[in-house]
């Protein structure tokens, strides 16, 4: 994580980013990346867990749930891992991809109890995951891709901690620079220009 990351309203010629990157570095020893791994592959369970309950409760199957995977993973990420360097994103990112393929599969399982009239660990156990590949060409569509990819994004990007305004404010505020002494006082300058000579020459 670097000060491109960073997003912010405040000023950019407002920041002094040499104090914004030695106050980010200063942040990395807070970081739990074991905790983060925990979280986060709880999170992905419980996303693909809901978005399967969703879809097989509708009927209907739901691209935009992977867009609420990714959120729930790359927050869950951010909060429990106070991650700066780039694995907290690749780790975001990669669980929201397992959450959607999870989702997807948990979603089959449940069509197929329905139709073949067993329960849902009967098919679960009963069924021929060889057979895997076919059914997710069949149910996934080109829009999916466009929902994975938000997903996948998400995932990544909100696995970061977040640096607020208020830290940068206190952290890596740019000092106003101290004005300069006048070789010319203010008298001089009101003075007009031809008087000038000769209010030196009374000074001397």
């Amino acid at each position: 994580m670097n000060e491109d990351h960073v997003k912010t309203e405040i000023p950019k010629e407002q920041i002094d980013y040499r104090k914004l990157d030695k106050y980010i570095e200063s942040l990395r020893p807070e970081q739990n990346f074991n905790l983060a791994v925990i979280a986060g592959v709880a999170a992905t369970l419980i996303g693909a867990i809901a978005w399967a309950v969703i879809t097989v409760a509708t009927e209907y199957q739901i691209g935009f749930m992977a867009v609420g995977v990714g959120l729930i993973v790359g927050f869950t990420i951010r909060e429990a891992g106070k991650g700066i360097d780039k694995k907290f994103g690749i780790l975001g990112a990669s669980l929201a991809l397992l959450g959607c393929l999870l989702g997807n599969f948990l979603s089959m399982v449940g069509f197929i109890s329905a139709y073949v009239e067993m329960s849902y660990f009967e098919t679960l156990i009963s069924m021929d995951y060889s057979l895997l590949p076919e059914l997710f060409a069949e149910s996934f569509s080109v829009i999916d891709i466009l929902f994975y990819g938000i997903a996948l994004s998400e995932g990544y990007k909100f696995a970061f901690r977040k640096i607020t305004d208020e830290e940068i404010l206190k952290h890596a505020k740019r000092e106003e620079p101290q004005p300069l002494e006048s070789e010319i006082s203010a008298e001089e300058i009101a003075l007009e220009p031809e008087t000038l000579p000769l209010q030196n020459k009374i000074q001397k």
